[in-house]
């Protein structure tokens, strides 16, 4: 068989630099970066402009797309330059050249504002207060309403809409990975990432098996953290359609951050604080 050919966006990123790294042995790799990625082949565009990064789409099978900007997740300027123009400059492009699949890198956060709904316990559990928890807790799953906490959240939330506009109207396979937290470190540093905690190992296994999907696969979401033992956002339907089978959790490590989430989750649970007058939680 011929190794398919993966474009990857963000390639110099954490997460796209682990696809490159653990998946070189199946496939043949291509970056779009702004500067180049050492010992893969790639085009040096920014995906803002979409005449410069047309020429990367050019003869691939399959568009890994991890490019975004993470330094500020409020920053409206830069999520709508890289979030939702670069989103959509490269579903166009993968249109205009005829590749047959895009995988979305998308976030949890997308539905993380749960955490802000005070008759919910999942914020408690974002602060490491496990003492205050009930047993049992509701899962939020993929089809649960959208909920993002940041401006970065909502600009995913676009990137999938726009997903499943291209593959309804274009015939294209787009297919959504809500990711959960990768750290350099390949473990959780805070006690909220006991929840959304993503191993390098669990993050690169579910990326290959959205490569690995059937083609009659044209679009979904999928929900992607490690076997955590607090986790609230369902991973259920990621192992049901892709097989996939996360092999790490946050329960492994013990987390001592000195408490500095909790000063981080009361900012979070300040509306105010974001900017937000009006209190519309129940």
């Amino acid at each position: 068989m011929t190794t398919q050919k993966i474009l990857v966006t963000g390639a110099s990123g954490l997460i796209g630099g682990l696809i490159v790294k653990h998946l070189a042995d199946k496939y043949d790799f291509t970056a779009l970066n702004r500067r180049p990625v050492e010992g893969v082949p790639g085009t040096q565009a920014d995906i803002s402009d979409l005449d410069a990064i047309l020429p990367a789409f050019e003869g691939v099978d399959m568009v890994v797309h991890m490019a975004n900007y993470i330094d500020d997740v409020f920053d409206w300027d830069k999520h709508l330059t890289a979030g939702i123009i670069g989103t959509r400059n490269v579903y166009e492009a993968a249109r205009i050249n005829g590749v047959r699949r895009v995988v979305y890198g998308s976030t949890g956060d997308t539905q993380t504002g749960y955490e802000y709904d005070k008759s919910l316990p999942y914020g408690h559990i974002g602060a490491g207060k496990y003492d205050e928890l009930p047993d049992t807790w509701p899962m939020i799953t993929h089809l649960d309403p959208v909920r993002p906490k940041s401006v970065y959240g909502a600009c995913k939330v676009f990137g999938e809409a726009l997903a499943r506009y291209y593959s309804d109207v274009f015939d294209m396979s787009i297919l959504c990975i809500r990711l959960g937290a990768v750290t350099p470190a390949n473990r959780p540093t805070q006690r909220r990432q006991a929840m959304g905690y993503l191993s390098h190992r669990d993050c690169v296994s579910v990326v290959d098996k959205c490569l690995q999907a059937p083609p009659s696969l044209k679009f979904d979401i999928f929900r992607a953290t490690s076997n955590n033992k607090y986790r609230w956002l369902d991973i259920e339907h990621t192992r049901e359609v892709l097989g996939w089978e996360p092999q790490d959790s946050a329960d492994d490590y013990e987390i001592d951050d000195e408490g500095g989430w909790h000063q981080v989750y009361n900012a979070h649970m300040d509306r105010a604080a974001l900017g937000i007058e009006n209190d519309t939680d129940n």
